[in-house]
């Protein structure tokens, strides 16, 4: 356990993948390049996908994908056991094959484990290399501080250097998050969010404003950027977002927070002190792109790993985007079994 130096909390869900025809989007009111709850209506939509279709059980959930990833560009004997993760799952099979998962990909995970609720599953609805996702929290919904508070939980929160958690999880846990946000910025360690989803900048914006002040680096896509923007009246330009919340006020004055927007294709932004750079994305052919789904965890994953070995900013976004691009070339948050990328 002191081997950990990046810890992440979010919410562990499997992830139930396959190719749908429109009609399927269209039946359970869906659009492409989302991702939302499940309400009552999507609940039938899970059975559906296991009897109507060929599916993959991928272990799943934005943060948990995003410390596999880096686990994965980190390689290596030298960083064996170096991520570690926090969730609620359920006392059920999809629980242990998250575990099983986890495990096989060389993450120590530290679940609270629900005995009455299920484990969490998430609908990956690909089509055209496109995907929309449908999370139906279940156990991932039930997390609690007093995990938290647990010797082994506090004993990976103090030996980690580096945190992370995927906006969704302040649908569950903003507590948490504040409370190693703050132990975080008292320690001079490094804490990251990623916005995640347009429905956490919409209906979550209170949990944000809790958790901003202790981000050191905040991540985003470009349709999250423009909604964050468009929600707090920044306009919608990418890089004028960026800037802004770089400025935003910041607990801890050791260093200016980065902001890593992400836009598909189109050249990633980072803004700090003012500043805006942008990164070109190297171009992928049409014919190997398989599923977008897991393209942005991908690239935090990249990214994290390379701030764990201390590597500039523009170093991190070409382990991102390297990451990313291997990702879309699977079907889910999969990867080759080594990395080929050196960090220079």
């Amino acid at each position: 356990m002191s081997s950990v130096k990046l810890l992440g909390m979010g919410n562990p869900l499997l992830d139930i993948s396959a190719n749908v025809p429109q009609d399927v989007l269209d039946k359970y009111g869906v659009k492409l390049n989302d991702a939302i709850l499940a309400e009552e209506k999507h609940l039938p939509l899970y059975e559906e996908l296991v009897a109507s279709h060929e599916v993959d059980y991928i272990a799943g959930g934005a943060t948990q994908n995003s410390i596999r990833v880096a686990q994965w560009m980190l390689g290596g004997d030298e960083y064996a056991g170096s991520t570690a993760y926090i969730g609620c799952i359920g006392d059920d099979k999809f629980g242990e094959q998250l575990t099983a998962s986890a495990a096989a990909d060389g993450v120590q995970v530290h679940y609270m484990v629900d005995k009455e609720t299920p484990t969490g599953t998430c609908a990956v609805l690909v089509n055209g290399g496109e995907r929309s996702l449908v999370a139906n929290l279940a156990a991932a919904n039930n997390y609690k501080t007093d995990h938290l508070h647990g010797d082994e939980a506090q004993a990976l929160v103090s030996a980690a250097s580096l945190y992370y958690s995927a906006g969704f999880f302040l649908t569950v846990s903003v507590d948490s998050m504040v409370e190693v946000g703050k132990q975080a910025a008292e320690a001079g360690k490094t804490y990251c969010l990623n916005l995640s989803a347009p429905f956490i900048v919409d209906f979550f914006g209170e949990g944000l404003d809790q958790v901003f002040p202790y981000c050191d680096f905040v991540f985003a896509n470009e349709t999250e950027a423009a909604g964050l923007g468009k929600k707090r009246g920044w306009g919608e330009d990418v890089s004028a977002v960026a800037l802004k919340v770089a400025s935003l006020p910041k607990a801890s004055g050791t260093r200016p927070r980065i902001v890593v927007f992400t836009q598909g294709s189109d050249s990633t932004v980072v803004a700090c002190g003012g500043v805006v750079t942008t990164y070109a994305v190297e171009a992928l052919e049409k014919e190997k792109l398989v599923d977008t789904n897991g393209a942005g965890d991908a690239f935090v994953g990249g990214f994290l790993a390379g701030l764990l070995q201390g590597k500039d900013t523009a170093a991190c976004v070409g382990a991102g985007h390297y990451a990313a691009r291997e990702v879309i070339q699977k079907s889910g948050c999969c990867f080759p079994e080594k990395s080929l990328f050196t960090f220079a």
